[in-house]
């Protein structure tokens, strides 16, 4: 892939790794290139049923690269760079297989707010998240007003957002920011065990949950579950659905294909 990123199979995962250690990581737009890259090929690829996207032991991102943001001066050249952002966010979070972060050390900001993206995120005892925009006099504009208020409720994004504090990974699991903490040699193996419990599963299925899930949350409740069902009964024509039931009823593992 590119040297900035990294990309380790090993079926069903794929491992895609955050590579500018000397940089702590910081997204560039390079860095959104390549992901953009790395994820479009890994949705294509049958064999692949989940990514795992994580940085190294010490930081998983700490956010925009500090060289290309001191270029931005203009509305114009904010608007660009946080349309780029948001597009890589999209791509990620769109993603038709499930997308575990493994997070180390620093997920600050912009690795915030791209960590957000990712369906599951896990945590090493030694991660510490926040958004810093308020210590330099911007708010954070690549989604973390708006998922991180979705997933953690108001109150708590607010005092990230206000004070420009971290929080430990213990105060991240206990408010929903993450599921799981473990020590750091056991995030990546941590991931990956969920990606393989998920890929047991049939494609079609946990696609669809995702959409259920992440679409749904823009609607009001009565759309939503309209939608649901909308998805629900498309599912009850694929060949996967009369394996899994066939499997059930003949009490054997099922053969899902994605179909």
């Amino acid at each position: 892939m590119s040297e900035i990123l990294t990309i380790d199979r090993a079926p069903p995962t794929a491992l895609v790794t955050l590579n500018r250690p000397e940089k702590q990581n910081a997204l560039s737009i390079e860095m959104f290139d390549a992901l953009d890259a790395a994820f479009d090929v890994l949705d294509r690829e049958t064999d692949i049923r989940g990514v795992v996207l994580t940085g190294n032991s010490k930081v998983f991102s700490t956010g925009g690269d500090l060289k290309q943001a001191l270029e931005v001066n203009t509305i114009l050249q904010t608007k660009f760079w946080l349309d780029r952002f948001a597009g890589t966010n999209a791509r990620i979070e769109g993603l038709t297989k499930p997308v575990v972060a493994a997070i180390h050390g620093f997920c600050l900001t912009g690795g915030l707010e791209l960590a957000l993206c990712c369906d599951i995120r896990i945590a090493a005892t030694n991660a510490q998240f926040g958004v810093t925009s308020s210590r330099i006099g911007t708010v954070a504009g690549a989604g973390a007003t708006q998922r991180l208020a979705r997933l953690i409720g108001p109150e708590w994004t607010k005092h990230l957002l206000f004070s420009g504090d971290f929080i430990d990974a213990g105060t991240a699991l206990r408010i929903g920011l993450v599921s799981e903490v473990v020590e750091p040699d056991a995030v990546v193996p941590a991931a990956r065990a969920r990606i393989e419990a998920y890929a047991q599963r049939a494609p079609l299925s946990v696609y669809y949950a995702k959409l259920a899930v992440n679409n749904g949350l823009q609607m009001d409740l009565q759309s939503a579950l309209a939608y649901e069902r909308q998805l629900t009964t498309g599912l009850f024509a694929t060949a996967d659905k009369k394996e899994g039931m066939a499997a059930f009823l003949e009490k054997r593992k099922p053969q899902f294909k994605g179909e």
